[in-house]
């Protein structure tokens, strides 16, 4: 499939979730077929295991947000630690989701997002955007990011305003890349940034 076959199908995806299709002059790639992962495709590794060795590395936490893309709808989020910067030309970032995530559709149809990066003192919001089914903006302080209109958690040491660009299957998990069109910094409470370590909150000490 050449270029412009990738990019029409991607409008395809984008179309039929109902997000925006003008992703600007970035090349698109299409979305890989959704399927559930084969008994013969899984690793003879114990499901614990898998996540106490892989525990022992450390991430910063984030919460990703999207706008309403409805009437009468609020607005999306949820905490996620698997975030990553993956590209400086063009700027593009990612991160993971589960496909079982009720959030994750909302997001898709909004076209866009916002990651909030967490400072050390943030752990319970981050423990409010983990809680699924339950109003998780309730009391949470934010503003619009500039160009998304995603909501920027109030307190977040940093945030990034992003158009999804594109999205891949990854076992039971979705990698979802964005295309950052703004993104700044904020005054914290000094403590530095929240870290997930072996199923606990914790903080960088210099």
């Amino acid at each position: 499939m050449g270029h412009a076959g990738m990019a029409a199908a991607a409008v395809r995806y984008l179309r039929s979730v109902g997000a925006p299709t003008t992703t600007g002059p970035f090349e698109t790639l299409p979305r890989p077929e959704l399927r559930a992962v084969g008994d013969d495709e899984r690793a003879p590794l114990d499901p614990g295991e898998f996540r106490r060795v892989l525990g022992n590395f450390a991430t910063g936490v984030t919460v990703i947000t999207a706008p309403p893309c409805a009437a009468g709808e609020g607005p999306a989020g949820f905490a996620c630690q698997s975030f990553a910067s993956l590209s400086l030309d063009p700027p593009l970032v990612t991160f993971m989701v589960a496909r079982t995530s009720t959030t994750w559709p909302r997001i898709a149809r909004a076209g866009v997002f916002c990651v909030n990066i967490l400072g050390a003192g943030q752990g319970e919001l981050c423990r409010a955007f983990a809680v699924s089914g339950a109003d998780k903006f309730a009391g949470v302080a934010y503003d619009a990011a500039p160009v998304s209109g995603s909501p920027r958690l109030a307190g977040a040491p940093a945030w990034v305003d992003c158009a999804i660009q594109a999205v891949h299957t990854g076992g039971d998990h979705l990698i979802v890349v964005g295309r950052v069109d703004a993104l700044g910094t904020a005054d914290g409470d000094g403590t530095g940034p929240l870290l997930f370590h072996q199923g606990r909150f914790g903080r960088f000490t210099p």
